[in-house]
């Protein structure tokens, strides 16, 4: 639902309704909403730090291509896309800022250490970690928050590849 709709769309009635259940069987797991969005908030938070570490172990030796294979894995992580893009227009919820930020941050330390590992020194690995997760966010806000500039399933696929291209070293 906050995929589709947004974090502030996100209610017990419309949730309950799509699943097709009571608010009842809602309010007798959570207390309220903010209960839920915290539950929710924190699954996903879990689920994507898991599954990063997943893709990264499996990604190969070289540091160059696992560094490619990671830009790759994310770029065809759609629901995850619409999710996180749905989170950032929620950053003025005082539950969503500070899992936002922890999840941001491990993103570009797991970059930074990846882009060490290809050769970087630890400055340049951290700028090099910064511009690749700030074309990450931007390119989502173009795409999922205005929907700009639509590509094409293959000029997507080519876009992914000047990235990996001009930002793993």
């Amino acid at each position: 639902m906050i995929a589709d709709e947004g974090v502030a769309a996100l209610a017990v009635e419309a949730l309950a309704r799509r699943l097709g259940v009571t608010k009842g069987s809602f309010y007798w797991h959570f207390r309220n909403r903010e209960a839920l969005l915290q539950a929710a908030l924190t699954r996903w938070e879990a689920d994507d730090t898991r599954e990063l570490e997943q893709h990264v172990r499996a990604a190969g030796e070289h540091p160059r291509e696992r560094l490619g294979a990671l830009f790759r894995w994310v770029s065809g992580e759609a629901q995850s896309h619409r999710i996180y893009a749905a989170l950032l227009q929620a950053l003025d919820h005082p539950l969503v800022k500070p899992m936002m930020t922890r999840v941001s941050q491990r993103r570009m330390d797991l970059l930074e250490l990846a882009f060490r590992q290809a050769g970087l020194d630890h400055d340049a690995a951290r700028h090099r970690a910064r511009l690749t997760y700030a074309a990450y966010v931007g390119f989502l806000q173009l795409n999922l928050t205005l929907e700009l500039p639509h590509l094409s399933h293959e000029q997507y696929d080519a876009y992914v590849e000047h990235v990996i291209g001009a930002l793993v070293p």
